[in-house]
């Protein structure tokens, strides 16, 4: 699982070095090229949210070999690809992979080990998540200096066949399948609501000639749909015996707490991800490679770290762990909002490096608490809704971060003395990346503030699946 994990989550990130030379290739334009990500955010946003009916409805060895079928099925016809069309339909099929593995890897982990092991367990998941999409830019980047792009694809392809032939002869069933009647009603307002917001977001948020921006009226309409029927969604779940995803978690106050945390975490750290290489490509004028190379030793260092912060959750609990991460984040980003042209970039590398082991501090503890707190029959729509907010928080973050950029830039450039000047145009990009720090940093306080109520969960508490835990 955590292997065909790590080759999907770094298929995830690993094509958007390519995008660039892929315009000239495929003969489209950046509008259509940025449906590569689209798409694949797109159908993570829609299959997610109905990953915790199907971890109720199929075992999990049906669960991993299909999406471990799907996923060498995407990587097979994207390393084939002659075509945008094809190279688009690949995307979709390793997105489907990807959307039914991530749940049933969380939810594996929950059933498979006592709740005073399991920090240890997620860290090795975050070091997954965390280090995959991390590493992906970097190593296609050594590809594509090497080879083609249809390598990138045909790299992964042996790590996904190794996986499915484990699984087939290891994988045992440790589901237990309750079959809840299927509302289809709500699968449609699911995926209406988070796949309206998901691309409503993507879009707005694309940069470049892409550019969707919060006028559009595809923007507006996609949002409004997705935000109604979102509400009618929720109200539907409550009301529901039998839920598709079951909003009764919430009144799990540690989930709450942790969901929170997750959230803020995730729009922090995918906003800061696309600003900070953004700013090295085009303030710094360095490679996609070099500027690949400058994040490495930061995503390396979480990775590893994930592990180590998960069993010193195991025995210390979360409270310390997340606190201090904020802070540590907190300041980092302060430093962030004072970069310059001038800035060294030693002190870029190492001020990620800050922030990559805080947000190893904060993940796992923040998630693996706050799951811990359910009972086991809330472990699927727990991992559903937690990884569903991921997604909607990484469509956020970036969408925000990015129109925050181009405010900050156009608001610079209107009260300059010569705006087209070389010197004028670098101080107004560095003024909107600036500007888009100062949005993470503000998004690192209110965690702060939420990192104070966090608490232990007990494990004698555990087996009490009549209420919350207090």
């Amino acid at each position: 699982m955590l292997l065909s994990g790590f080759i999907g989550l770094f298929s995830e990130t690993a094509l958007n070095v390519a995008l660039t030379p892929l315009m000239g290739l495929l003969e489209v334009g950046p509008t259509t090229i940025q449906w590569l990500t689209t798409g694949y955010l797109l159908v993570l946003g829609v299959l997610v949210p109905v990953s915790g009916l199907l971890l109720q409805w199929f075992t999990t060895r049906q669960l991993f070999v299909t999406s471990l079928l799907f996923s060498i099925a995407g990587t097979l016809v994207a390393a084939l690809a002659p075509s945008f069309e094809m190279l688009l339909a690949a995307r979709v099929l390793q997105a489907v992979g990807t959307a039914l593995l991530l749940p049933l890897m969380f939810n594996t982990i929950l059933v498979i080990f006592p709740i005073e092991k399991r920090g240890a367990a997620m860290g090795l998941i975050g070091l997954v998540i965390m280090f995959a999409p991390a590493s992906g830019p970097t190593i296609s980047g050594l590809i594509l200096a090497n080879l083609s792009w249809h390598w990138i694809f045909w790299i992964s392809l042996p790590f996904f066949i190794i996986s499915l032939v484990c699984g087939l002869l290891f994988l045992p069933n440790i589901s237990r399948l309750t079959k809840p009647r299927i509302d289809l009603l709500s699968i449609a307002l699911s995926t209406l609501g988070f796949g309206g917001i998901v691309y409503g977001f993507s879009s707005a948020g694309g940069h470049g000639e892409g550019a969707g921006g919060w006028s559009s009226p595809v923007v507006i309409i996609t949002l409004a749909v997705g935000i109604v029927s979102l509400l009618i969604f929720a109200i539907r779940q409550l009301r529901m015996d039998q839920p598709v995803m079951d909003l009764r978690t919430f009144k799990y106050p540690m989930f709450t707490i942790g969901l929170l945390l997750i959230f803020i975490c995730m729009m922090m750290l995918l906003s800061s991800m696309l600003i900070l290489p953004m700013y090295l490509q085009q303030g710094l004028a360095i490679t996609a490679l070099t500027a690949g190379l400058v994040l490495l030793p930061g995503s390396l260092l979480n990775g590893l770290l994930s592990p180590v912060m998960g069993r010193l959750f195991d025995k210390f609990g979360p409270r310390w762990l997340v606190i201090s991460g904020m802070v540590i984040v907190s300041a980092v980003l302060f430093l962030y909002t004072r970069i310059e042209p001038s800035t060294p970039l030693w002190q870029l590398v190492t001020m990620h490096i800050f922030m990559m082991i805080a947000i190893s501090m904060i993940m796992m503890p923040a998630q693996t608490n706050g799951l811990n707190q359910l009972p086991r029959e809330y472990y699927p729509h727990g991992t559903a809704i937690m990884n569903t907010l991921q997604q909607v928080a990484g469509a956020i973050g970036t969408a925000l971060a990015v129109s925050i950029l181009s405010a900050g830039q156009s608001r610079y450039l209107s009260t300059a003395a010569n705006p087209e000047s070389g010197e004028t145009q670098l101080a107004a990009f560095t003024s909107g990346v600036q500007h888009a720090f100062i949005f993470a940093l503000i998004l690192a306080l209110i965690g702060l503030v939420c990192a104070l109520f966090i608490k232990r969960v007990q494990v004698a508490n555990q087996s009490n699946p009549q209420g919350p835990v207090h």
